[in-house]
């Protein structure tokens, strides 16, 4: 029998880590109920839904809650003690037995719940992480970040252009590139373009009714382009959850508008929205010029391709999308490329601290718990 009716592990899991993680299993073997109480300031960068969402993904045995915390941070102030442990019961009312946290304010705050304190592993023998070092240096810890956080955290480089320009070519040799720098780089992922896939299943269903059909006969809907999109951005996720600090990908929803202007002429609506919502952090545009056109029996429009250049230009500058144009032979466009997405990665995560804590007073009673 657990000795515990129900436990609370209270912090701001900013973000979440390995270090949180066994800390909540280690009160959730120890409790019959645990609720984890993610709290937040709004100065800082990650949103208190994100960090609930990870939380309850990773934990979905034990009840997961939100609550923003604004009040300054003062561990020495009954006052500033008070107005935070107002904010604590609010989002817990019920009666709470035991708190576990892994930090010496942890025996104030089960005084203050009427509850028994519980510490594990203060000195972090186990996950030798803090958020603080997340924040500041999210590469060397990410073996200690869970697949949402991954996801989240990724910078997410789309490698995008009109037929037979070398982008698949080109993600590819990117993807390879990161690997062979080793360490966690070796966990870099390529997401192929799912479009691609849909139209060979195209011709093949054709083929099947009409033996000896060509790719010229393919007709598309406008309905079958959200499909793309969506499953485009699914296979994204897929793989930002399981791979290094970049991802590289061969098209996405935002390039889906513009295939879907070549084939049916105009927009669509629901892509739009779908490529709204993308993730991505960089676009690197592969020119036709000096790229001879292949076709592979998936293509039909080398004479379109100046006009899909120059849509693809035209609105990720409108779009205000990050964009970086490859030209040239492969090599210096892999050149070109690796400089970009090295800028990209030298700029950091730009997460910003906690809400401070004024007067020097070490700690805050709304912990990082690690």
């Amino acid at each position: 029998m657990n000795p515990y009716r129900h436990g609370l592990v209270l912090g701001k899991f900013y973000p979440p880590h390995a270090g949180h993680h066994h800390l909540v299993r280690t009160a959730a073997d120890r409790c019959e109920r645990l609720t984890v109480l993610v709290c937040a300031a709004s100065v800082e960068s990650i949103p208190l839904a994100d960090r609930v969402r990870w939380m309850r993904e990773v934990h979905p045995d034990v009840r997961v809650v939100g609550a923003v915390d604004d009040i300054p941070v003062d561990l020495h102030d009954p006052g500033v003690w008070e107005a935070h442990m107002a904010v604590f019961r609010t989002a817990v009312p019920e009666p709470v037995d035991a708190v576990f946290t892994s930090e010496p304010y942890g025996r104030e705050l089960g005084r203050r719940f009427g509850a028994e304190s519980v510490c594990v592993d203060p000195d972090r023998t186990v996950f030798p992480v803090s958020g603080t070092a997340v924040r500041k240096d999210p590469v060397g810890c990410w073996d200690f970040l869970e697949p949402p956080v991954r996801a989240a955290l990724a910078r997410r480089v789309v490698v995008l252009g009109a037929e037979s320009t070398g982008t698949t070519t080109m993600a590819w040799a990117l993807a390879e590139h990161y690997r062979h720098r080793g360490g966690v780089w070796t966990q870099t992922r390529y997401v192929p373009e799912y479009g691609r896939e849909f139209s060979e299943h195209k011709l093949a269903g054709l083929r099947a009714r009409r033996p000896g059909a060509d790719w010229d006969e393919v007709e598309f809907t406008s309905e079958e382009f959200p499909l793309i999109a969506r499953r485009q951005t699914e296979l994204e996720d897929e793989a930002a959850r399981a791979g290094s600090p970049v991802l590289f990908c061969d098209t996405d929803a935002f390039a889906t508008t513009i295939w879907h202007e070549r084939y049916l002429g105009g927009p669509n609506d629901e892509v739009a929205r779908i490529a709204a919502r993308g993730q991505q952090h960089l676009w690197l545009l592969t020119d036709h010029r000096g790229v001879g056109f292949e076709d592979d029996g998936l293509r039909d429009g080398e004479h379109l391709r100046p006009w899909m250049t120059a849509r693809f230009a035209a609105e990720l500058a409108r779009t205000s999308r990050r964009t970086v144009a490859l030209t040239g032979p492969h090599e210096q466009r892999l050149a070109t490329a690796v400089a970009a997405v090295d800028a990209l990665l030298g700029e950091g995560w730009d997460l910003a601290d906690p809400l401070p804590t004024p007067c020097g007073c070490g700690g805050t009673p709304v912990p990082e718990n690690r």
